[in-house]
């Protein structure tokens, strides 16, 4: 274990033997929330750096602020102080339009229970991101084939969420994220709603993502066997980062 909890705790990634560069840089930022008259702190003075091409996974108590922190650093939520820099660009700075722009373009999200939509087939909720850019209709369909074969779905294309497992409805809802090349993946508890061979194979397929793809992974977990797949755990409680460790690998 290193110890993590000084004002520059950094989680430095490393690919193809060479150190990465900071895909995510935090400094100092804060957020909290009111509840009823009081004002509640959530994240408390947070320094914390994300390499490009990581794979870091987020654990901590219930409350503890992890999805907090995912949320700001995915552009969904704002903090109250700090500065959040992505690519270099400081997002807490941006509008509300170009803050949805900026997420469309950068951004992929998984989520714990897919959020597909019901009435749409695996390849149109595939393509339903790439309705904002100017591809056209072909180009959009074949983009979203080849995301859905990237995930070994190439044969449930026109099947609806319902005639779909968990593990099937989640590879779709990968696909959906990668689907506008983004930076940077959000995954919030992407196995949590999956039986144990399904959160395996869940699993292997963001590995692969993270290794081949080189694409970088910043996920929220409670499960311990869903955090090894990760390179680097980053440990919050109460509101503050308390350790962040490297994966080793066998």
């Amino acid at each position: 274990m290193e110890a993590g909890a000084d004002a520059a705790t950094t989680v430095a990634g490393r690919v193809s033997g060479h150190t990465a560069v900071p895909l995510v840089q935090i400094r100092h930022l804060s957020k909290s929330y009111r509840r009823g008259s009081q004002r509640v702190a959530v994240l408390t003075d947070v320094n914390l750096s994300i390499a490009s091409g990581d794979f870091v996974a987020m654990m901590g108590p219930s409350g503890s602020g992890k999805t907090t922190l995912l949320n700001l650093i995915a552009g969904i939520d704002k903090p109250d102080g700090g500065e959040l820099l992505v690519a270099g660009r400081d997002i807490t700075r941006l509008g509300e339009t170009e803050l949805a722009g900026w997420r469309a373009r950068t951004v992929g999200f998984v989520f714990q229970f897919y959020n597909l939509m019901p009435v749409l087939t695996a390849l149109e909720n595939v393509e339903l991101p790439l309705l904002l850019t100017g591809l056209s209709r072909s180009q959009r369909r074949t983009r979203a084939e080849l995301m859905l074969e990237l995930v070994g779905l190439s044969d449930r294309l026109e099947h609806y969420p319902n005639e779909l497992s968990g593990g099937q409805q989640q590879r779709v809802a990968i696909a959906r994220a990668l689907v506008t090349d983004p930076l940077l993946i959000i995954a919030d508890e992407p196995t949590g709603d999956l039986d144990r061979l399904s959160a395996a194979e869940i699993l292997k397929l963001l590995d692969r993502l993270n290794l081949e793809l080189g694409k970088t992974i910043a996920m929220v977990t409670h499960d311990p066997r869903a955090a090894e797949a990760a390179h680097h755990l980053i440990y919050l409680d109460k509101g503050q980062l308390t350790d962040t460790s490297p994966f080793t690998a066998d």
